[in-house]
């Protein structure tokens, strides 16, 4: 049973194995939210929305959505300096490597109803990633022969009630249901360092289910403003038993608890300004926030982890409606990254380094309450610099730059 439903919920999803990242959260959901690098807390136009503020459900009407991105992350390490190698240290071979995997395709769908004048049920489907690296072991052998990367894929899936207390004031609350698989390889040379280094790499890909909850508010401060405000508690997960002696808390993996608070403001005719805040505390997840100690044991509660710090994000959205049938969006969103200058030999594997979103979009209405919607974004090569914590005198440099497209089809019914 329970690998039948793993099956049915990546057919419908096929969670993403990397995405246009804060951290390893994507810097939007639903391709209208992304061409404005993420901002819409206080502005609802689709029915992936939930995933942002699940209160939004309650303005956009009966719809549903469904739509895919193109993703490219260009990820790479440098390493300068090293020393003789010996039970204390941990040196890496000189050089620039960069990681495979180049190209992705996520998809995202939603659906939304209005049940009563004041309610509203609907369902969205989301992914989350970034955590994904594969370097060849044909010319460096990061931390041992042949490859070595990880693979963290995540999959949510949000049913959304949402009632309409006021004529523009409204609430909404989802139960989320979250799906993630994970995978490691090439990390054997870990083994000493490890409480069980049987479950600490080449195991092949283990899944794991767990569950949270969304609330929001959304609705009208003044005639030209409107404000939103959301919260996601953690989402506690299953252990991925497989890994127990790789990540903290014996295989604990978590997905960490986030705040969204915005405003948009449409004093300007036929033009929206969104301004939005988004926080995700990393560091409350073991395995994500422990910071990389050889003193302690892979896999133990205080185990190492990736040294992840807490991430504020700042999104900045405009929307210009230039006829009835064709709608502008442009966005950038900053953040600084969660990744200290410390931590950077174990996030060879992870290099969540992004801190610029620039973005772009449009919507063209079609006949037939039928929508299309296009956006594209770039996020400029970000780096950080630090010393091998098992290898003095050895400085480390990872980097990644991104771009991605979508397209999504949207049906107001």
């Amino acid at each position: 049973m329970r690998l039948k439903h793993s099956l049915l919920v990546l057919a419908a999803l096929a969670p993403a194995q990397a995405l246009a990242t804060n951290g390893y959260f994507s810097h939007g959901y639903g391709t209208i939210n992304q061409g404005m690098a993420g901002a819409g807390t206080a502005l609802a136009q689709d029915s992936i929305v939930a995933a942002t503020n699940p209160a939004g459900m309650a303005f956009i009407d009966d719809r549903a959505d469904v739509g895919a991105e193109l993703f490219s992350p260009l990820r790479e390490y440098s390493v300068e300096g090293g020393g003789p190698q010996s039970p204390q240290t941990f040196y890496l071979r000189p050089g620039t490597r960069e990681s495979e995997n180049e190209a992705f395709l996520i998809p995202h769908l939603g659906y939304n109803r209005q049940v009563t004048e004041t309610q509203t049920l609907g369902l969205s489907v989301f992914a989350n990633g970034g955590m994904n690296t594969e370097f060849s072991g044909q010319d460096m052998g990061t931390f041992g022969a042949g490859k070595a990367g990880v693979n963290l894929e995540q999959g949510f899936i949000a049913p959304t009630w949402t009632w309409r207390f006021a004529e523009e004031q409204a609430i909404g609350i989802s139960p989320v249901i979250a799906y993630q698989r994970f995978s490691a390889e090439g990390l054997g040379s870990f083994a000493a360092m490890s409480s069980d280094p049987s479950a600490l790499s080449d195991n092949g890909t283990d899944d794991a289910w767990g569950y949270g909850f969304q609330f929001g508010w959304q609705g009208q401060l003044t005639d030209e403003l409107r404000g939103g405000l959301s919260w996601r508690k953690v989402l506690k997960m299953n252990e991925f038993d497989d890994y127990r002696g790789l990540f903290a808390e014996q295989g604990d993996f978590d997905i960490p608890q986030m705040f969204h608070a915005g405003l948009a403001w449409s004093g300007i005719e036929d033009h929206w300004l969104l301004l939005d805040v988004q926080h995700i505390r990393y560091s409350e997840i073991n395995s994500v926030g422990n910071p990389f100690d050889p003193a302690t044991r892979l896999g133990d509660d205080d185990g190492s982890g990736f040294g992840w710090d807490d991430m504020t994000v700042v999104k900045l959205g405009w929307q210009w409606q230039q006829d009835a049938r064709q709608t502008w969006r442009a966005g950038v969103s900053y953040g600084e990254q969660p990744i200290p200058e410390s931590e950077v030999l174990f996030n060879i594997l992870a290099p969540g380094v992004q801190e610029w979103h620039i973005t772009g979009g449009f919507t063209r209405e079609l006949p037939s309450g039928l929508s299309l919607s296009g956006m594209a974004f770039y996020s400029p090569e970000e780096t950080v610099r630090g010393e091998n914590p098992m290898g003095p005198g050895q400085e480390i440099e990872l980097s990644m730059s991104q771009l991605g497209a979508a397209l999504s089809l949207g049906w107001q019914f």
